[in-house]
C-alpha cells in the first residue's frame, strides 16, 4: 500500500477540554479518498471522548483484519473501505456515514495529492515534467494500470454501493460551506445521524476541529506540489468524467436528472 506522511495533531487534548458524552454504538466515517475525510473526522472528534477515538489506522480492506476491532466497541473510526460481502457484514451494526465529493473536483484533488511529497508510492512518473497536464488529469480519471484504480472503480466500490445502507450521505462541499457559516441546522442533522446530542458550545468545537492546522492532508498543508493545477476541471475532462462514470454525479446529488 502507498504511504501517506502525516504530522501529529493535538485534537485529543483539545477535545478533552470539553464535556463529552460517550458513544453508545460504533461510528464509522467511510469515504472516497480525497473527499475531506480529515475535515469530517476532526470535527466529530471534538464531540467524542478521546478514549473513543480509534487512532490505530484508517480502516481499509487490506488492513481489515487488523482494524475491524474498531467496530467491536463504541468507537469513532474512519476509513476508505470498499464494499464487499465481508465489509458489509463487519459494519452491519455500525452507524455509518458516507463522505463524497463532486467527481469533477475529486480529479484535481487526487492529482494534487499524488504530486505531493505527502504521498509515497511507485507512481513517481506522475512528477515527470514531460507528462502534460492533460495526460495527468486523464490518468486520474481512467486510472493507472496495476497502480491506481479509475474514478469509476473508486466511486463504485467506495461510495455508490454503500449508499443504501448509510445513516447519512455527507457531501464535502456542503460540509465546507456549513463550516464557513456555522450552519446550526446542518450540524444538528450531522450530529443526530451520529447519535450525538448537540451541546451548547458546538460552534467552538466545530471551529477547532475544522482548523486546517490539524489536517496533514489539507490542501494548504501539502508539500512539494511543483506543478500548477487549475482551480476547476477543464471542460474536456468533465466530459471524460461523464463518459467514464455516467450517472455518478446525479446519483451523488451533484446534477439534476
Amino acid at each position: 500500500m502507498p504511504t501517506v506522511n502525516l504530522r501529529a495533531d493535538r485534537l485529543d487534548e483539545e477535545a478533552a477540554r470539553f464535556d463529552q458524552v460517550p458513544l453508545t454504538r460504533p461510528l464509522f466515517v467511510n469515504s472516497v479518498p480525497k473527499c475531506g475525510t480529515h475535515l469530517l473526522r476532526n470535527i466529530l472528534r471534538m464531540f467524542v471522548p478521546p478514549a473513543q477515538h480509534y487512532a490505530r489506522d484508517f480502516v481499509q480492506y487490506p488492513n481489515l483484519a487488523q482494524t475491524q476491532e474498531a467496530f467491536r466497541q463504541p468507537l469513532l473510526s474512519c476509513g476508505h473501505l470498499l464494499f464487499t460481502d465481508s465489509t458489509a457484514l463487519v459494519t452491519a451494526h455500525v452507524m455509518r456515514l458516507l463522505l463524497v465529493r463532486d467527481p469533477y473536483d475529486w480529479v484535481l484533488a487526487r492529482a494534487r495529492f499524488f504530486l505531493s511529497e505527502n504521498f509515497e508510492s511507485d507512481m513517481a512518473e506522475l512528477r515527470d515534467p514531460r507528462l502534460s497536464l492533460e495526460d495527468l488529469l486523464s490518468l486520474m480519471i481512467f486510472g493507472i494500470y496495476r497502480k491506481a484504480p479509475s474514478l469509476s472503480e473508486t466511486f463504485s466500490h467506495n461510495a455508490a454501493a454503500w449508499l443504501p445502507g448509510m445513516h447519512l450521505l455527507v457531501r464535502f462541499e456542503d460540509l465546507k460551506a456549513a463550516v464557513g457559516t456555522l450552519d446550526e441546522a446542518y450540524f444538528s442533522r450531522l450530529l443526530e445521524a451520529c447519535g450525538i446530542a448537540m451541546p451548547a458550545d458546538w460552534r467552538e468545537r466545530v471551529r477547532i476541529g475544522a482548523d486546517p492546522a490539524h489536517s496533514g492532508t489539507a490542501r494548504v498543508n501539502l508539500s512539494g506540489v511543483a506543478r500548477s493545477l487549475p482551480d476547476s476541471l477543464p471542460q474536456t475532462h468533465r466530459r471524460l468524467v461523464d463518459y467514464e462514470a455516467p450517472g455518478l454525479r446525479q446519483l451523488l446529488g451533484y446534477s439534476q436528472p
